[in-house]
């Protein structure tokens, strides 16, 4: 772990505290600048929760932070083996950070699946805490541990921690009516409060949190919360625990405001709402659930009192074309989904084409092809949302960096299918949907004007001067139709997937119509005005490394690295991915060097190289996990030096 630096006097007065608690008898307390703890047990462990709820009171302690959960895709899967295991990963510091860690320092490993399959992970010197009750026979033959490893000295390496777990919650919660059985499911709130004891968390939030979701059981609510202060109290009298350590605030990393802990969905369900308050529009969802998306449609079923409306499905057929029905009466339409989705999506997105209506297609993207990787996180349907219809089918794509950036995301995907009458890809990931990070909550005045004017009545004049409604009479500095709602008097014309005669929207076979037609519609995205590209190059490097998603956080570690190394090199991160920033082609040029790391086999660089005839040099991870700081500073070590 990584101390803060103090100076010679401040280590001076640490020392003779230090005596001085000794002498007292308490334990000694150590500052670090930052902590990456994993929670990994069984499935059926409660990880998710436990990691959920130290991110939780670590975000309002004031830490800046960075999470990664990694759970099976079964929803339980075979007890005690390796597919089943599930951990939450939690970076924490007293300044600035990207991701969520390389390694981590410390792992509470439930049983001896999750010590099998996380152990290679960590550093030597590192902590393992480790549930001795689970390391039976049985159950370390199951993982192929043929002798112990907590006796035959393959931990040598490690700061191990035996404590058994198990017996001392069910020692803890005797008073109480309960089962073994039922007292054994909160060993997850004793690891919780030990941790909180190790690294001084508070736990004021944790149990309000337990009493309100067990208000119906509060004997569970009070059984938990005895299980944690157990934790917490172990950490204390303890002798195999003889440090705590402290992480300060990051006090210096955010500007003034209210923040709060958000992961992506979370961010991006936000983020709609807002854009449909911004926009004065009902906020329509038609989806299907489908991993990792589903929590949007969860989120967004709780906020009628705004005007949302949800509509889960049969299909992601049936859910798209509903969503597509209300972009047509007057709602600001989004359709939520992952890979897989988008395929069985892709003929009703061209029909939006063709009708020129404003509809958000949300893509959580996740390993593939086919089912794939649903809990694993990946970046290859970025071809798909460019070319994955029949015919000539432009749709705009924008994707955010980071999950506090999916609210951003969100209000500038709906801007541009409002304002420019097409359905817009928004392409987060699993692991931005999952991971979470501290958000600046906006002021209202911050966020943009997205209303629009609806077509009210005749805007064409016939040669013998009679006025009617052409729905495809277009702007002409957006290219635009008028977004005529149903009802209206006068404004009746016809929509289908059939091409359209220009300004009219009469059926229309003639080729010269649909020549026009086709390269309207693609003029139409390639004027879309977004922001140019910001380039980080406080060094005039020779060398680029750009990305585009969820890449921004490791990858703006790794430059960090590089910079502090003494190394020269230039950052650049794409948001909007289809149009590409108009200076784009003049940034790629300043640059002997372009390196684009990606999570898949070189989507963006394939792009980049078609449209801009520079030899982008690929660097490409498909395991399903994101970039680590360390092998991403290597990859571009090489790339500077080659």
């Amino acid at each position: 772990m990584t101390s803060q630096v103090s100076s010679p006097a401040e280590q001076a007065d640490e020392a003779v505290v230090g005596e001085q608690r000794k002498a007292a008898g308490a334990k000694d307390v150590r500052r670090l600048d930052r902590v990456i703890i994993r929670f990994a047990g069984d499935s059926g462990d409660g990880m998710q929760l436990t990691g959920d709820r130290f991110t939780s009171e670590t975000a309002s302690f004031g830490n800046d932070l960075s999470t990664l959960p990694n759970f099976p895709a079964e929803i339980r899967a075979p007890a005690g083996t390796l597919p089943g295991v599930s951990s939450f990963q939690l970076h924490f510091a007293d300044h600035d950070i990207l991701t969520p860690g390389d390694a981590p320092n410390v792992l509470v490993a439930m049983n001896p699946a999750a010590l099998k399959a996380n152990i290679g992970d960590l550093p030597r010197g590192a902590e393992v805490i480790v549930n001795t009750d689970e390391f039976t026979k049985r159950a370390m033959q199951k993982v192929g541990y043929a002798t112990s490893p907590l006796e035959d000295g393959s931990l040598d390496g490690y700061q191990v921690h035996p404590v058994p777990l198990t017996t001392l919650t069910v020692e803890a919660l005797k008073e109480f009516d309960l089962t073994r059985k039922e007292a054994e499911r909160s060993k997850n709130m004793f690891a919780l409060g030990l941790l909180s004891w190790m690294y001084h968390r508070p736990t004021e939030g944790t149990e309000r949190f337990l009493r309100s979701k067990f208000a119906k059981k509060p004997d569970i609510a009070a059984a938990n919360i005895a299980a944690f202060r157990a934790g917490w109290n172990f950490g204390e009298t303890t002798e195999d625990f003889a440090v705590s350590y402290e992480v300060a605030p990051a006090a210096t990393a955010f500007p003034p405001g209210v923040y709060r802990n958000i992961s992506g969905n979370l961010a991006l369900s936000y983020g709609l709402i807002a854009a449909s308050r911004q926009a004065d529009l009902p906020l329509y969802l038609g989806s299907y659930p489908i991993t990792p998306a589903s929590d949007i449609l969860h989120e967004l079923s709780k906020h009628k009192n705004f005007g949302v409306r949800t509509f889960q499905a049969e299909d992601e057929i049936a859910g798209i074309g509903a969503a597509l029905g209300a972009a047509f009466g007057g709602s600001l339409a989004v359709t939520t989904t992952s890979g897989p989705g988008v395929a069985l999506k892709s003929e009703t997105i061209g029909l939006a084409v063709s009708l020129e209506l404003p509809l958000l297609i949300v893509d959580i993207q996740r390993g593939g092809p086919s089912t794939g990787l649903p809990t694993k996180t990946e970046q290859a349907d970025l071809l798909q949302a460019m070319y994955g219809r029949n015919g000539e089918a432009p749709v705009p794509v924008v994707a955010p960096r980071t999950p506090a950036d999916c609210f951003d995301a969100a209000l500038e995907a709906a801007r541009i299918a409002l304002t420019y009458r097409t359905p817009v890809f928004l392409l987060s990931d699993g692991y931005l949907a999952n991971g979470s990070e501290p958000w600046r909550v906006p002021d209202l005045e911050e966020l943009p004007d997205l209303r629009v004017q609806f077509a009210q009545g005749p805007n064409h004049t016939l040669d013998d001067g009679t006025e009617v409604f052409w729905p495809y009479k277009r702007d002409p500095q957006t290219l635009a139709r008028p977004w005529a709602i149903p009802g209206t008097p006068g404004l009746e014309h016809r929509i289908g997937g059939i091409e359209k005669e220009d300004g009219t929207g009469n059926i229309s076979y003639a080729p010269a119509n649909h020549d026009f037609m086709v390269r309207t519609r693609q003029a139409k995205i390639d004027g879309i005005e977004v922001p140019d590209l910001d380039v980080d190059d406080p060094d005039e490097a020779r060398t680029l490394v750009l990305g585009w998603g969820s890449t921004y956080g490791p990858i703006t570690a790794a430059v960090r690295r590089l910079r502090r190394a003494g190394e020269s090199i230039a950052q650049a991160h794409l948001r909007h991915l289809n149009p590409f920033p108009k200076n784009l082609g003049a940034v790629l040029g300043r640059y002997d060097k372009v390196v684009i790391p990606e999570m898949n086999l070189g989507q963006l660089a394939t792009l980049i190289r078609a449209k801009y005839l520079v030899d982008a040099q690929s660097y490409n991870q498909v395991n399903g996990m994101p970039f680590k700081a360390e092998q991403l500073a290597a990859a571009l070590k090489e790339a500077i030096d080659g």
